[in-house]
């Protein structure tokens, strides 16, 4: 069965739903579709002691804020997916959950979504607003002896709990927030942890949270579009948020990094020293790319897998907009509190290319 409508907008998380709010408010016709199959989007994923960065108030989507969470300042990721739960119902939105979207092509004066199975079928679009994030397509380092390594390999997106490592030789590897965060929360539960980093880890100031990230990736945006010098935004203060945890297990002493290996044996790893370690588990928290498979027939894609946007929108395709996936598409536009600006920008663009 194919379907009619303004506007489908591919995945149903939090840029999702930000947009949907928005195309609601001018007044278009829309659909959202979702690969999973209950709202909440990637935060229904989360590791367990995964909190936010910022305090309930300064991480809300337009139009309805979230509420505190009774004895945290800083929300868990179970209290974000009752409140993206919360948000999708209050505003009644055209969520079809469990619809996966194989792809987007052109189809005349249209573009065509094809899901991969549901009642959904095939959808013909005037616009479409393509929001999947990045946690369906996590990142793996080409290392050597990856492939040989005998204990047991999961990147972030697999991570529970401490509970799961017990008695176990534990190596976790990144620089950045989740390789920080899981590195302390092991640490903290007294597991045998090695954190490694390609660098020094540069912690943020501790009284840096979410709510000054934002301020400053918008104030470097706002410098760029007015041609001044680039501020650097949020790279140039570091790239680690002292959350509790981590600043507990930092000023323990317990959270050092050490140099990244040279290559993973069967059992354990090698150092640059040429010295070796035994291990039983290596997480790896090297971040995640941008889910665009299903954009691949549009042919918009660069040479290093990058599609040119102008805001949101693909300059190579005026109907489709981007939306969440980082400062590429808007400052701070993969957060809570940033990509309501960016959602109402694209379906205000929308809304002009349609009437």
């Amino acid at each position: 069965m194919t379907r009619q409508t303004d506007v489908v907008v591919v995945g149903g998380g939090q840029a999702g739903l930000a947009a949907g709010y928005h195309l609601r408010r001018q007044g278009l016709n829309f659909v959202i579709l979702d690969a999973d199959t209950a709202p909440g989007g990637s935060w229904q994923h989360m590791w367990d002691s995964l909190h936010l960065f910022s305090p309930a108030e300064h991480s809300s989507l337009p139009g309805r804020l979230m509420p505190a969470q009774p004895g945290q300042t800083y929300p868990d990721a179970g209290h974000v997916v009752d409140y993206l739960t919360d948000f999708e119902k209050r505003y009644d939105l055209p969520v079809q959950h469990g619809i996966r979207v194989d792809a987007v092509r052109r189809d005349a004066d249209r573009l065509l979504v094809e899901a991969d199975s549901g009642d959904s079928g095939t959808w013909r679009a005037r616009a479409v607003i393509s929001a999947t994030g990045s946690w369906s397509r996590p990142f793996l380092p080409a290392v050597p002896g990856r492939s040989v390594f005998t204990g047991r390999q999961l990147h972030t997106v697999n991570y529970r709990s401490p509970a799961d490592f017990a008695g176990r030789r534990v190596i976790v590897v990144g620089g950045g927030n989740s390789g920080a965060q899981i590195a302390a929360d092991l640490v903290l539960a007294g597991i045998d942890t090695t954190w490694v980093t390609r660098r020094p880890p540069r912690f943020l100031a501790d009284d840096i949270d979410g709510r000054a990230l934002f301020e400053v990736a918008t104030a470097r945006r706002r410098a760029l579009d007015a041609g001044r010098t680039d501020t650097g935004g949020v790279a140039s203060l570091g790239d680690v948020v002292a959350t509790p945890p981590v600043r507990a297990a930092r000023d323990a002493g317990l959270l050092t990094a050490r140099e990244m290996f040279t290559e993973l044996t069967a059992t354990g790893v090698r150092w640059p020293d040429g010295t070796w370690s035994a291990v039983d588990a290596v997480i790896w928290c090297t971040g995640f790319r941008p889910a665009l498979a299903h954009l691949a027939p549009l042919g918009l894609r660069g040479r290093r897998g990058h599609i040119a946007t102008d805001g949101t929108r693909a300059v190579g395709e005026s109907r489709l907009h981007l939306l969440g996936y980082g400062d590429w598409t808007g400052p701070a536009s993969a957060t809570l509190i940033g990509v309501g600006r960016t959602a109402r920008d694209a379906s205000q663009q929308i809304r002009g290319l349609l009437h």
